[in-house]
């Protein structure tokens, strides 16, 4: 092993960790607050019962609804007892996990705009088809 390369590497790493911790906190602050105003009563006031309409709206309020992806199956536990779509709830499962508006700066910093808006956007138009194809595929299989 080479010891003065690996030390590099350490303090390199470590430098780009110091340099992206403010992003990091910011992003992890703002996902609690989310987390904390955002309730599952005041979604489920949002949907109502078209399949690419609550699609649609699962999928926004998903990507701003950011936090960690086993919160969101909580979630969306509670919007089906509650009687919610499995459109609406797929979406916003699945948007949830892969589209994600408080991230978007520090994304932003670290890959930069084209990658960030590509993948946010091939995220949006392929969480919606998702979405969709899960609910037909469920009601073709019961």
């Amino acid at each position: 092993m080479d010891y003065p390369a690996f030390m590099q590497a350490f303090y390199k790493s470590v430098k780009g960790f110091a340099l992206n911790l403010p992003m990091l906190i910011s992003v992890i602050l703002l996902s609690g607050l989310f987390e904390v105003f955002i309730t599952p009563e005041m979604l489920a006031s949002l949907f109502s019962g078209q399949a690419f309409y609550d699609s649609l709206i699962g999928t926004v309020s998903g990507g701003v609804s950011a936090g960690q992806p086993f919160i969101s199956y909580l979630i969306g536990g509670e919007l089906l007892k509650s009687g919610m779509s499995y459109y609406a709830v797929t979406a916003f499962v699945l948007s949830w996990v892969t589209l994600g508006v408080v991230q978007l700066p520090y994304e932003y910093s670290l890959f930069g705009g084209r990658f960030t808006l590509t993948r946010n956007l091939l995220a949006f138009i392929f969480v919606l088809l998702i979405s969709l194809a899960t609910v037909q595929t469920l009601q073709l299989l019961s």
